[in-house]
């Protein structure tokens, strides 16, 4: 596993590269999370948004700027991103390509 960077918020390397889904699914249905595909194109932008459960993130393909209560951060692939119950936090497309 990576190292936790921005407090509780980020591990970078969580997943080896090329990230395989399955095993993106199979970690976190372990640990009591669904798994589900984004795909955004350049410049799509989530903002502000706020759920009522934990969220995972993680960047199969390309770069994302996530911003969780105020803290901004740029992940890739293999990042792993945990967002806390009621944080408010915005997921930016940066790459020039599609992530996923």
């Amino acid at each position: 596993m990576g190292v936790s960077e921005k407090g509780e918020f980020l591990v970078r390397g969580k997943f080896p590269t090329p990230v395989d889904r399955s095993a993106v699914s199979e970690d976190w249905c372990r640990r009591g999370y669904s798994c589900g595909l984004f795909v955004d194109p350049p410049g799509r932008c989530w903002e502000d948004f706020v759920h009522a459960t934990n969220e995972l993130v993680t960047v199969v393909d390309g770069f994302l700027e996530m911003e969780i209560s105020g803290i901004v951060m740029r992940v890739g692939p293999g990042d792993e991103v945990f967002i806390s119950a009621r944080a408010v936090h915005s997921v930016r497309n940066i790459h020039s390509g599609t992530s996923r």
